[in-house]
């Protein structure tokens, strides 16, 4: 799965790398402890263009009465993409990309306590995880939310979790955002095992409230 992660990237330059426009309203960066129900910066394309918006993350279904009427979606399977009645209408036409510089993931000890990890990728270049989004209008209030898609671990993430985002590689930005045609669904393999690199961080990122560069830093012996 994916339940918090990191984006340090400025605006212009994730708005150059994805060849975005963007809005003027994202949310601030650096982020080195992003949480569920927090705005993040997403890449949709509409039209003859991209645009980096901001969005909820935590996808709320349009049966929702309120946003806390049912679970938080933060992540989807890709595995039953197609089938949730959640899902399968923004798998089909609001696939997106969520740009992180890595994300946490957590694997647990003998004791039982949960070690928290810090995975990114291995060349230093900015994740594009998978991304699902959907307006939802509450009347009062509407909201736009997005939900990162997972996969099953490759060999080198199994052994902290059974779970990873679905990243996809530059060359398939346009598949996957729907510009070039269909077959996006070929793209939601595990990465290659040397893509992503990882180390064990401090027992601090455990608190949704901890915040700071610290967070990232490998864990002294």
């Amino acid at each position: 799965m994916c339940g918090r992660f990191v984006i340090t990237q400025p605006d212009a330059a994730m708005a150059r790398l994805f060849a975005a426009v963007p809005s003027n309203d994202l949310p601030p960066v650096p982020n080195y402890n992003v949480c569920p129900t927090n705005p993040v910066a997403v890449v949709t394309s509409e039209g003859a263009s991209r645009r980096l918006r901001p969005m909820r993350w935590g996808f709320i279904p349009h049966w929702y009465d309120t946003p806390s009427d049912g679970p938080l979606l933060i992540n989807a399977r890709a595995e039953t993409l197609a089938e949730k009645p959640a899902f399968r209408a923004a798998a089909r036409a609001r696939r997106c990309l969520v740009p992180a510089d890595g994300f946490f993931e957590w694997s647990k000890g003998e004791d039982g306590r949960r070690l928290p990890w810090y995975i990114h990728r291995a060349d230093g270049a900015p994740i594009a995880m998978a991304g699902i989004w959907q307006d939802w209008d509450g009347g009062d209030a509407r909201l736009t939310t997005v939900a990162i898609v997972t996969t099953r671990a490759n060999r080198a993430m199994a052994s902290i979790h059974h779970r990873m985002p679905v990243s996809i590689a530059q060359p398939d930005w346009p598949l996957w955002l729907g510009e070039a045609g269909k077959g996006a669904a070929a793209l939601m393999d595990p990465p290659a095992e040397d893509t992503l690199a990882m180390h064990r961080v401090g027992m601090a990122v455990n608190s949704n409230r901890a915040s700071g560069p610290t967070l990232i830093e490998p864990l002294k012996d």
